[in-house]
């Protein structure tokens, strides 16, 4: 059936105007005001037909659910960080609740921040001062390497080099905050978006394998880090073909196809029976241990855990059979191996489904994007209101909460791309 599906997703690539009233005086003519927004929350998003949304919470419910959780993370993990040579406020995303981590900020979590701020405009009356403010840290923290991309760790003194995922959603965030509140204010966040996406295609995707480097550090003529070994949460499907319609560059869908079938191999060959990916990937498999990371850097770890929630979104914002087919594979495996409860998913799994040492414990980091995974599929109804439920009150840290938010904009329907 795999190779079936593969075979036929190869073939398909072949405003009303109110009456005027006339009066002896002409009236003055009205004075242009700025919307503040496009797009408020709730949004509401029509997905994919066949995809389903949590069916024991009204839309109504969904929303308050994800107010509070905005309400709570905003509070514990949006700190301001003094202001730049403009007089602007700068915000950025702490790396946790507490020290030493809540000095840190890493380009990853500016990157949630920045996707999560402009959607939620219309219920946070400060969402566009916060996203500029997020947007100038950016600015003032460039790679050493490619200064159109962000320093990886702040306040890391060495090592000022990017991260690919944290680029990518930077980029995403200013497209949503162009369709948001439109570019003509004090920052034109198209105009920078595509100054970005620019310096994320010449600096960090491979020029022969059009796949995502892990950052503009990598060499691709290396043997060990190259163009050819990719973290697989990099796949962001959404992301790219954003990029595509931003820039008008074709190379992008070329990007969107060899994440998908890189993914789709993957499965094939070495996760049959799962569908799980590794957390990075050599020359087309599974990365040999503390290949850059830690020993589980062949294994569905804190990494690959991403994985259902960014190709899940592609599938339902897109209608992609190839993604809906990749996180289907995942999904009917998880739900399975965890006899149908959402608590038994565990922390981390060899890809042919054996539970890493020391992984029998509870996250939401590992639950929520199985949730966006089984939206893709009816017959995991009962399946997704369990995950629903296990994951939108649940509080943990940084990485965590910031993952589950963006799970939670994605299973209340409220997830749109630019």
């Amino acid at each position: 059936m795999r190779k079936l599906l593969l075979v036929l997703f190869f073939s398909m690539l072949a405003c009303v105007s109110a009456p005027v009233v006339a009066t002896s005086t002409p009236a003055p003519a009205p004075v242009p005001t700025r919307v503040p927004y496009n797009r408020p929350f709730p949004q509401h998003v029509t997905y994919a037909s066949d995809s389903i949304l949590p069916s024991h919470r009204t839309r109504e419910q969904l929303d308050d659910d994800v107010r509070a959780y905005y309400d709570y993370w905003k509070a514990n993990y949006v700190a301001e960080a003094g202001t730049n040579a403009d007089g602007v406020m700068m915000y950025r995303v702490v790396f946790g609740k507490d020290e030493p981590a809540r000095s840190t900020t890493v380009s990853e979590g500016q990157g949630y921040g920045m996707m999560i701020v402009p959607i939620m405009a219309g219920h946070d009356p400060k969402a566009q001062t916060i996203f500029d403010g997020m947007w100038a840290f950016v600015k003032a923290h460039p790679s050493e390497i490619d200064p159109r991309l962000m320093d990886w760790n702040v306040p890391l003194e060495e090592g000022n080099a990017s991260a690919f995922d944290g680029d990518a959603d930077i980029a995403f965030g200013l497209l949503l905050a162009d369709a948001q509140w439109g570019s003509d204010g004090h920052v034109n966040y198209k105009a920078e978006a595509q100054t970005m996406i620019v310096g994320i295609l010449e600096s960090t995707i491979g020029p022969e394998s059009h796949l995502p480097m892990l950052g503009d550090w990598v060499n691709v003529g290396e043997p060990q880090y190259n163009q050819f070994t990719p973290r697989s949460s990099d796949f962001m499907l959404v992301n790219f073909r954003a990029f595509r319609n931003a820039t008008n560059e074709p190379i992008w869908d070329d990007v969107i196809f060899q994440s998908q079938i890189l993914m789709a191999s993957i499965q094939e060959v070495h996760s049959p029976e799962t569908g799980l990916m590794p957390d990075f990937i050599v020359d087309g498999a599974p990365a040999p241990a503390n290949f850059l990371e830690n020993p589980t850097d062949g294994a569905y770890n804190y990494n690959a855990g991403r994985v259902p929630w960014r190709v899940g979104t592609d599938a339902l914002l897109n209608d992609d059979e190839l993604s809906r087919f990749i996180v289907q594979n995942i999904s009917h495996w998880v739900e399975t191996s965890a006899k149908g409860d959402p608590m038994k998913i565990r922390a981390g799994y060899e890809l042919n489904g054996k539970p890493l040492p020391g992984s029998d414990y509870f996250t939401t980091f590992f639950v929520a994007p199985m949730g966006v995974a089984a939206m893709n599929d009816p017959a995991q109804q009962e399946w997704l209101n369990k995950i629903y439920d296990t994951v939108y009150t649940n509080h943990n840290d940084y990485y965590e909460d910031s993952i589950n938010l963006l799970c939670l904009l994605v299973m209340s329907g409220n997830f749109w791309s630019p």
